[in-house]
């Protein structure tokens, strides 16, 4: 039997090193892929089966809730919302559906429109651009904004929907602007507000300065109000910032997978349920991580560059001799947990997959004898030199087909 290995022992973590203690008691993860992620110019909104099967990857990865669409767009836009929202209640889904609408009551009756059908109220996302640099460009005011904030919220409470009210651009907001719009929201009845980082301009130290800012307003209208964080990844910091915005006391944070949307996209759920599982916020089963994603892939005509994070093809993949030779060496101790992460900071088999060892040009005679041993085929000597030398002469790494068929030319002189 393996000796038992102590993850403390064979890793020592800089990330924990002299940390701060953050409590993180519990933290929602909510799904904008359907809404949010077919505003990509280059997706193809998939079919309603393809999105009722998606929703039902989102509940055994454990995501608590989804953004069914704008029913307000279109009526083929209305129509998927009442037929997701009827099988989230029909199939007793455990996910917490709302819609995306502008701070109009155009947008509100739509919403209700699909409630009524649905036989549920559905939440009313309502969402208002806040910062100077949106207000210049389309010619408003505060007090027009304010207005329509009061008068839509208020109408949508009134009608029994629970609303998430929800300010663009809030990363480039003047804080006495905030303040009003979501004091405004929360003494209209708004229940759960959510920081957009709209054009992805935050960093981490300004999205924990943002949410600070904001969980005061909060206290200080004495209400029971939720706070979501919805990133963007223009710069490229949206994961980052979205740990950050975990740190700093949100209730929930949004993402797509993929990371599709518009632009750069929004922050990839994939690599947040996988990073806030490494940092103990969470606990959830991701065996259906990779299903997940490649059923977006899929549905949306969006392909999977090979070297992204965790869903990628070559993820869980090496080609490089020193790689692959200490984690054959892993292997042969007899220990997967060793094996899942001697050369990966995230362990394949959380995710379904498995470490991969291929042959090309950067390998070693051990990247051949593993291929070898794990097709059945034994690892005699020549055999091993041949594929070696032969290897070192490719551009690429090579193919089961290609390295098969050097295998049948050395045994047809042997």
């Amino acid at each position: 039997m393996p000796t038992p290995l102590s993850e403390q022992h064979l890793i020592y973590d800089w990330n924990e090193c002299h940390r701060a203690a953050v409590q993180v008691n519990s933290i929602e993860l909510v799904d904008e892929t359907l809404r949010d992620g077919l505003q990509s110019p280059s997706v193809t909104d998939p079919t309603i089966e393809q999105k009722i099967k998606l929703i039902h990857l989102m509940v055994e990865l454990g995501i608590a809730g989804v953004d069914l669409g704008l029913p307000a767009s279109s009526s083929r836009a209305l129509a998927d919302v009442i037929s997701l929202g009827r099988e989230i209640v029909d199939q007793k889904l455990p996910l917490r559906p709302y819609c995306a609408a502008r701070t109009l009551k155009s947008d509100v009756r739509a919403i209700l429109r699909a409630s009524d059908k649905i036989g549920k109220p559905l939440e009313a996302a309502l969402f208002i651009g806040s910062s100077p640099i949106r207000q210049y460009a389309e010619n408003w005011t505060l007090d027009q904004l304010l207005h329509h904030t009061e008068e839509t919220v208020t109408y949508a409470v009134k009608q029994g929907l629970p609303v998430m009210f929800v300010t663009e651009d809030t990363t480039r907001s003047h804080p006495d602007t905030l303040r009003q719009l979501y004091s405004t929201a929360i003494e209209c009845g708004a229940r759960r507000i959510c920081i957009a980082d709209t054009t992805g301009h935050a960093s981490p130290h300004g999205t924990q300065q943002i949410i600070a800012f904001i969980r005061q307003i909060v206290a200080e209208s004495g209400e029971a109000v939720k706070i979501d964080w919805h990133g963007h990844r223009d710069r490229g910091l949206a994961v980052a910032c979205s740990i950050a915005a975990v740190e700093a006391g949100v209730d929930a944070v949004h993402g797509t997978g993929l990371g599709v949307g518009e632009r750069c996209g929004n922050t990839p759920l994939e690599l947040l349920l996988i990073n806030f599982r490494l940092l103990g916020y969470i606990d959830n089963d991701l065996s259906q991580l990779n299903n997940y994603c490649q059923l977006i892939a899929s549905a949306c005509q969006l392909p999977v560059p090979v070297n992204t994070p965790v869903v990628g093809k070559d993820a869980f993949r090496t080609a490089t001799g020193v790689h692959a030779a200490a984690l054959i060496k892993a292997m042969e101790k007899g220990h997967h947990w060793l094996a899942d992460r001697v050369y990966s900071a995230v362990p394949a088999s959380w995710v379904g997959r498995e470490q991969g060892i291929e042959i090309g040009p950067m390998s070693g005679t051990s990247n051949v004898i593993y291929w070898l041993r794990t097709h059945g085929y034994g690892a005699e000597s020549k055999l091993v030199e041949q594929i070696f030398r032969v290897a070192k002469h490719y551009n690429h790494t090579l193919s089961d087909e290609e390295i098969l068929a050097i295998v049948r030319s050395a045994q047809m002189w042997v």
